[in-house]
């Protein structure tokens, strides 16, 4: 033992003792309570503060214990002393493990011990408590299985999720918990069917067993289920049928997402006449929406994108009175859109991205005034002159995503043209032609635009520099020539960022970004996560680099918000590589390959302590390659095509010639974004990566 646990046992069996002797006294805790705190101390770090002698030498004065004499709890104790029923530490920090012993506190009603890094086996004794109201664990480090033994007659919620947990659900919790009604397993490694024991928790109003190994099919036992409100078993590999569900008949959200279910959906929803949230998306479902869903007026979430649904899409919007969030992504929906869908009078959200839909956009959508997020990307729509006309009209429209359709268009010039709340913008891989568009100089809110991967010819416009929120501007893959304008030096947003201005689109659209088209997509929930990005890339761009592009850096110490990505590949920027780029202490990407800059690469650049993509190759750069920081991880591929010496190209006294620069810049890889809304895949963490190729694509 530790001479820091013998001392806090010495210290705290002192106590037990005081506690003891001193029954006299008010408000002494009881010895076995105390006994047993003694043994949950031993096994944390560091000692809980405000615990111990220095604060008080009664526990049950410690801060995250309550206690409650003996008899008001009805007991018959002679010594009427307090017994500890609460016993509350969460998001503490504490390391270690829980002892058996915690079951002593035989009268505890609450133990909340959650978001700590606790990290063993779930002890069995808490499993055996037999006033224990709440148990919360979640998000610690507890790993093994569930004890397969479970006795807790008074339990009304039990929350173990975000651990370590593996094995079979236990088929015991159920079996004497009569008043349970929240059960929170979710985030775990659980594996097997769900046993039929469930349906003894006959009081059960929330069960929560997203992402675990579950396999097998809906339990027949859930049908006793009848008070269930909250059921969410996504991200598992659940399969067969959902007929099971009509029985609960007070189901208000349900989510079986990212399962293996398959077969048509079930027209069961006019027996779920409370059910407001359908989450259904990445399965294996085919046929068409069933009658009873498309018509059900509780419905306000409806999310089954990434399935193998088909035939024309037909919701009943004079029935579907509550409908709000609309998300049919990833399909093989045929035909037109639905011009009834502005009918649906609390419609803000939808996506009908990525299906087989063509036509024009109905004439119906200029009243579609509920309207905030819309992605029609991936599908064989036309007359993009006509579309903008009709959705300008949508005065409420932030989020518009076209990407993939109206190929070969011209996008004509029209004054007219004005969406004053747009924030979100992407029209990419569209191949159309003409110039940057006039109209979008009017709005003023935009704080992502993507205009990848089309044929725009002419110079950037000036006025770019005047979005006060534009922290995102990819423009990359076009015919743009001139110089780059000194106004996009001055991008307000990227100096004094704001983070609570940034439109976040609905919770149930998440964007995925992806650097490689086979792969799974990175997550992202906020608009806010993407990397502050200047993407020039891949045009016919001439001049020099401004050397103010060092003031896009944040102005604020702690804000990471300053320009993370800068990409200015494959133009025909000449002069010198300014030194203030050193000054953007938070940039990740610096690439300025296959141009025409000369001199030496600034000694300066070794400061950006950030930069895990760094390239200058074929330009007409000299000298020797700065040594220090990142830069001793960059590859020879980041210098090659130069005059340059030193690690990693050859010695300086014995340097190449330089290597010809290729007569065309290649346009093979898709790196244009094309946010979307997306196969919902799994979600990510945004963090640093190094990436050779971008292929980011918004996607749905």
């Amino acid at each position: 033992m530790r001479v820091q646990e013998i001392f806090v046992v010495i210290l705290v069996t002192g106590f037990c003792f005081q506690a003891q002797v001193s029954s006299f006294q008010n408000l002494t805790c009881n010895p076995n309570d105390c006994q047993a705190l003694q043994d949950f101390m031993t096994g944390l770090s560091p000692v809980i503060d405000g615990w111990g002698n220095d604060f008080s030498s009664d526990c049950c004065k410690w801060p995250g214990i309550t206690c409650n004499s003996s008899s008001s709890l009805g007991l018959n104790d002679s010594l009427d002393s307090y017994r500890v029923v609460k016993l509350e530490l969460p998001s503490r920090r504490l390391v270690g493990n829980i002892f058996e012993s915690i079951g002593n506190l035989e009268q505890l009603r609450i133990l909340n011990l959650s978001d700590n890094i606790f990290n063993d086996t779930l002890p069995i004794s808490l499993f055996h408590l037999p006033n224990l109201d709440l148990l919360d664990l979640s998000s610690n480090f507890f790993f093994g299985p569930i004890p397969v033994v479970s006795d807790l007659p008074s339990i009304q919620s039990l929350d173990i999720s975000d651990n370590n947990l593996n094995g079979p659900l236990s088929a015991s919790i159920c079996v004497n918990s009569h008043h349970l009604r929240v059960l929170n397993l979710a985030v775990n490694y659980l594996s097997g069917d769900l046993p039929p024991s469930l349906g003894n928790c006959s009081s059960l109003h929330d069960l929560h067993l997203y992402d675990n190994d579950l396999t097998g099919g809906i339990s027949e036992s859930l049908v006793w289920l009848q008070n269930l409100t909250h059921l969410s078993i996504k991200s598992n590999k659940l399969s067969g049928m959902l007929s099971e569900v009509s029985n609960l008949i007070n189901l208000v959200h349900l989510d079986i997402s990212i399962n293996l279910f398959s077969g048509t959906i079930p027209d069961v929803f006019h027996s779920l006449g409370r059910l407001q949230y359908f989450g259904a998306h990445s399965n294996n479902f085919s046929g068409q929406i069933p009658l009873s869903l498309s018509n059900s007026p509780t419905i306000s979430m409806l999310n089954v994108r990434n399935n193998s649904l088909s035939g024309p899409i037909d919701l009943n919007c004079s029935a579907m009175t509550s409908l709000a969030s609309l998300d049919l992504g990833s399909n093989q929906f045929d035909g037109v859109i639905p011009s009834n869908l502005p009918s649906c009078r609390h419609l803000n959200s939808i996506n009908l991205a990525r299906n087989n839909l063509s036509g024009q956009i109905p004439e119906t959508f200029k009243n579609f005034h509920t309207l905030h997020y819309l992605s029609l990307s991936n599908a064989s729509h036309s007359n993009i002159s006509y579309a903008l006309q009709i959705l300008q009209q949508c005065q409420n429209l932030t989020t518009l995503i076209l990407t993939m359709n109206f190929y070969d268009e011209e996008l004509l010039v029209d004054p007219t043209i004005h969406f004053a709340k747009l924030k979100v913008l992407i029209i990419a891989n569209c191949r159309l032609t003409g110039s940057m568009p006039q109209w979008l100089s009017n709005s003023n809110m935009l704080q992502l635009l993507d205009l990848s991967w089309n044929r725009f010819e002419g110079t950037i416009p000036v006025w770019f520099g005047n979005f006060s929120s534009l922290f995102y501007l990819d423009i990359s893959n076009n015919s743009l020539t001139g110089d780059i304008p000194r106004s996009l030096t001055e991008l307000r947003s990227l100096i004094y960022w704001n983070i609570c201005s940034v439109q976040e689109p609905s919770p149930e659209f998440p964007l995925f970004q992806k650097n490689k088209a086979s792969e799974r997509g990175l997550q992202h929930n906020k608009v806010s996560s993407f990397r502050p990005t200047l993407a020039l890339d891949n045009n016919n761009l001439s001049g020099e680099i401004w050397p103010e592009f060092g003031s896009l850096k944040s102005l604020h110490v702690l804000d990471l918000k300053s320009l993370h990505v800068l990409d200015l590949k494959f133009n025909s920027l000449s002069g010198p590589i300014p030194s203030s780029l050193s000054s953007m202490t938070n940039l990740e990407t610096l690439d300025l390959s296959h141009n025409k800059l000369s001199g030496a690469i600034p000694p300066s650049l070794v400061n950006l302590c950030s930069l895990s993509k760094f390239s200058v190759a074929y330009n007409q750069l000299d000298g020797e390659i700065p040594t220090g920081h990142q830069f001793g991880t960059f590859l020879n591929s980041s210098f090659e095509g130069n005059n340059l010496c030193g690690d990693p190209a050859p010695p300086c006294l014995s340097f190449s010639k330089p290597q010809p620069q290729p007569h065309s810049k290649s346009r093979v890889e898709y790196r244009g974004v094309v946010i979307g809304i997306a196969v919902g895949f799994v979600s990510g963490v945004a963090c640093f990566i190094v990436i050779d190729k971008y292929v980011w694509t918004w996607h749905f």
